[in-house]
């Protein structure tokens, strides 16, 4: 069963949010404002945030330089994971992924089927790891940003939460790459 250790310490991570619309600006980016709010409320460190217009390369790039910055843990995009033809974020990242995690979209759309019903399948929310970074990609309403870290991020990036978390593993995410220069 799930639960919380009050034996093991709270472990801050850094977090970066990337918005991801050709409308909104920081002054009305209700989604992004959703997701630095619970971040904060949580603890963890809000590293770097940025809005960027629904097109392959800005996404992809914005979320490539966090990627290998040391400070960043996580990544969590919102907006751009509909049909339309400008909706591209999960293109944009999907391809950068070294490990996709299936799971994290399969519990998003349970958690949002049961507010929104069928309207759940018109979302593509996705998540990976890439570079020893977690990266989540969410729709672009704060209703869904609220889901995915209440119902999903918020325990997962807890350290304290059992019987496993994301933190847990976060020092052994890069084994692969350490395993494969030491085999040379």
């Amino acid at each position: 069963m799930a639960g919380s250790s009050e034996v093991r310490p709270f472990i801050p991570v850094g977090i970066a949010v990337l918005t991801v619309s050709d409308t909104r600006t920081l002054a009305d980016d209700k989604s992004g404002d959703t997701l630095v709010s619970r971040i904060a409320e949580a603890g963890h460190r809000l590293v770097a945030r940025a809005i960027v217009p629904d097109d392959k390369q800005p996404i992809r790039s914005q979320v490539e330089a966090w990627m290998y910055d040391e400070t960043i843990d996580v990544v969590i995009t919102t907006g751009g994971t509909g049909f339309t033809g400008r909706d591209v974020t999960p293109e944009a990242l999907e391809p950068l992924f070294e490990k996709r995690m299936d799971g994290f979209s399969e519990v998003f759309h349970r958690i949002s089927y049961d507010k929104i019903g069928t309207a759940t399948i018109q979302s593509r929310a996705t998540g990976g790891v890439a570079n020893a970074t977690f990266i989540f990609v969410l729709p672009g309403s704060p209703g869904a940003c609220k889901d995915a870290w209440d119902g999903i991020l918020k325990a997962q990036l807890d350290y304290r939460h059992l019987p496993c978390n994301f933190v847990e593993i976060m020092p052994r995410l890069d084994e692969h790459l350490k395993r494969g220069a030491g085999s040379k």
